[in-house]
């Protein structure tokens, strides 16, 4: 069987880590409204992704193009190969609703998030904020804002079992300069902020870096103020058709760091569970079938 054609957006990805840092900011604005983005002028592109006019003419031959005009004309025969072949067809989420649904349309966004997400996380920095989160002789703090306190939450309920030594803290109670008291130098501050942007936040980031903290930031894709102070920076794409922005791609990436820390700390995770699984025990907080 014939091996599908392969995308630009295909080729993109696969470049992604061999760009430069102006050719990745270009590509990444590129899939970000993909396909339409590569058919204005080149120089309107250069615009959007605020980078050089040389900057897009590197990238466009790094894809393997003569020129812009021919990137152009390779978008637009994709186009129309995506409408000829039957298997290109666009197939709905959910079978009994129309594709302007919004089930499909919401779904379709998610999914959109999710792969410009994990085409932009470095696998490297990503490794190195499960590597601090991991590491015991450094308390964590874990600090959520008005809508991301329950991701916030959700991470410190699962980071207490894996490891002691940790604090979460809301950034829009009044108590959380409290917090900063007992913060010194090499602690870990976990921080959530998307738009709008919360000023407590931003303090907390600023009175903590100042502590020499280190400083694990999880935002969107326009980066949070706190990106400055940060020794990571883990941006979410989070736009879908709603009045709300969405937490699937942050649930995900949440999800696989506890994956990955649990891992790093197993021998004690597994100790610690057995133990929280005996207090469940005594105190009957789950039915038992058997």
């Amino acid at each position: 069987m014939a091996e599908a054609a392969q995308t630009i957006a295909d080729r993109i990805h696969e470049m992604l880590d061999d760009l430069t840092r102006a050719e990745r900011q270009l590509a990444l604005s590129v899939l970000e409204n993909y396909p339409a983005s590569g058919f204005g002028p080149l120089a309107a592109l250069a615009k959007d992704a605020d980078v050089s006019v040389p900057t897009v003419a590197r990238m466009v031959h790094k894809l393997g193009y003569k020129g812009y005009p021919d990137f152009q004309a390779g978008l637009r025969e994709e186009l129309k190969a995506k409408f000829k072949t039957p298997i290109a067809k666009h197939e709905t989420w959910a079978e009994a609703a129309p594709s302007e649904h919004i089930l499909n349309r919401f779904t379709e966004a998610v999914i959109d998030n999710i792969r410009l997400t994990l085409s932009s996380i470095d696998p490297q920095a990503f490794d190195h904020a499960c590597d601090l989160m991991a590491d015991q002789d450094r308390h964590l703090y874990i600090v959520g804002g008005r809508i991301t306190h329950t991701l916030a939450e959700y991470l410190f309920l699962h980071m207490q079992v894996i490891r002691p030594n940790l604090t979460n803290v809301q950034s829009t109670s009044n108590t959380w300069p409290h917090y900063l008291l007992n913060a010194k130098e090499g602690d870990v501050f976990v921080i959530f902020d998307v738009r709008r942007y919360e000023n407590n936040t931003l303090k907390l980031a600023e009175l903590a870096h100042e502590q020499g903290a280190e400083i694990i930031l999880i935002t969107d894709q326009w980066r949070s103020p706190v990106h400055h102070l940060a020794t990571v920076c883990l941006n979410n794409h989070i736009v879908v058709p709603s009045a709300w922005d969405s937490a699937t791609t942050t649930m995900l990436l949440l999800e696989t760091m506890v994956s990955s820390i649990q891992s790093l700390n197993w021998k004690q995770t597994k100790a610690r569970i057995e133990s929280l699984e005996d207090m469940f025990d005594q105190t009957k907080l789950f039915r038992k079938f058997i």
